[in-house]
């Protein structure tokens, strides 16, 4: 396909409009990591956790016109660190959602927390307020290295917080970081090794990255050399594999019936409403894709004082937007996803898919496309090929 055609690309049209998530941004923290990059502020004292739920209300209300009649697959609370938030709360919100949106009788829910003890205290009040999956930000189980990230609960705490979160929820979430300042291959081998141990059926194992505004972007520390972190990720892939985890995402590792239905949703390019301080949004309309974005300072979000940034996708981004989450899957997508999920016939890619498959960053069958190993390796590169300005 040439530009022109390219740029002159028919609008989308949906049939049928792609699953729904919900995302509920709750922006705060103890205190903010040196690698976050997230839309996290450091709070003392009380939250304000009635100002915030009824600048959420306000939020989902004015919002509902744009999901009228739709049903809510996933729910998904982040942060920051909703685990501040006391369960009465979180049983507020989750009320007022399903007020408010109809869910799914068996959605997931999920809620990020901190291994810290008054987190871990509260599990039961989560777990009894509607929450049913835990994901739980562990990083490391060596203390230096969790000192050298700038978290506060210790490996002590952490290992705790799994036995618990295990025992009440059963279905957690443990996030692991690799090629941490000062780590050796033996010292990350050792932290995944401690995870599969304590028994958590789904980890999110992923390299440490340098994000800019952040405070290891101006002032970097010494991360392991390139190779070392690659031997990390493969040693990962290779201890999970042989632990009886699927690798099923560039960073995602389940055993059987664990995988993350809410991630899964992001991933296939699925639609998903964003509410909170700086959330996004993904929705799909008859004839086109938008996305969404919310006021990031909480106090103008509690205010109402700036309103929600809607953007109209280009029909001829939206071959990148899908590829850039749909290739993260280690078994790719069905060739009819893509027209399921953008409104698009498959041809529009063709150009990149081909030029993909001639650098061997895919397979493609007749009714599946995938990456490579070399395509999963060079996932950067893979996902370029689909730029408007390659086409």
């Amino acid at each position: 396909m040439d530009v022109r055609t390219m740029r002159d690309a028919r609008k989308p049209h949906f049939a049928v409009l792609p699953p729904l998530s919900l995302y509920v941004h709750l922006p705060w923290c103890a205190r903010k990591c040196p690698y976050c990059d997230f839309n996290s502020h450091e709070h003392r004292g009380d939250l304000p956790e009635r100002d915030y739920l009824q600048a959420l209300t306000r939020d989902l209300e004015t919002s509902l016109p744009s999901v009228w009649g739709r049903r809510v697959q996933t729910v998904f609370i982040g942060g920051g660190t909703p685990s501040l938030f006391s369960a009465p709360a979180i049983e507020e919100l989750l009320a007022m959602v399903r007020a408010r949106l109809p869910l799914e009788p068996d959605a997931e829910i999920t809620l990020e927390a901190n291994p810290g003890s008054a987190e871990a205290e509260r599990f039961r009040g989560y777990r009894a307020a509607g929450v049913n999956r835990l994901s739980l930000g562990m990083q490391s189980f060596d203390d230096a290295m969790l000192k050298a990230l700038g978290r506060i609960h210790s490996a002590d705490e952490a290992r705790r917080a799994v036995a618990l979160a295990l025992e009440v929820f059963g279905n957690v979430n443990m996030d692991l970081m690799y090629g941490l300042p000062g780590q050796t291959p033996a010292m990350a081998r050792a932290d995944i090794e401690e995870g599969v141990r304590l028994g958590t059926p789904h980890f999110s194992a992923y390299q440490l990255t340098i994000e800019p505004n952040t405070v290891f972007f101006s002032q970097p520390p010494k991360l392991p050399e390139h190779d070392a972190a690659a031997d990390m990720q493969v040693m990962a892939e290779e201890t999970l594999a042989q632990a009886g985890f699927a690798h099923y995402e560039t960073s995602a590792f389940a055993r059987p019936g664990h995988r993350c239905r809410h991630n899964l949703n992001y991933w296939e390019f699925g639609d998903y409403l964003g509410i909170g301080a700086g959330a996004h949004g993904k929705l799909s309309y008859a004839d086109r894709v938008t996305r969404t974005e919310q006021a990031k300072q909480p106090r103008d979000y509690m205010k109402n004082d700036v309103s929600v940034e809607i953007r109209n996708i280009a029909p001829r981004e939206l071959p990148f937007e899908f590829m850039l989450n749909a290739l993260r899957l280690v078994e790719g997508f069905s060739a009819d996803l893509f027209a399921a999920r953008t409104g698009l016939p498959l041809s529009i890619a063709e150009s990149g898919l081909n030029a993909a498959e001639k650098q061997g960053l895919i397979e493609r069958g007749q009714q599946r496309i995938r990456p490579t190993g070399k395509g999963r390796r060079f996932l950067n590169d893979l996902v370029a090929l689909f730029l408007p300005a390659h086409e």
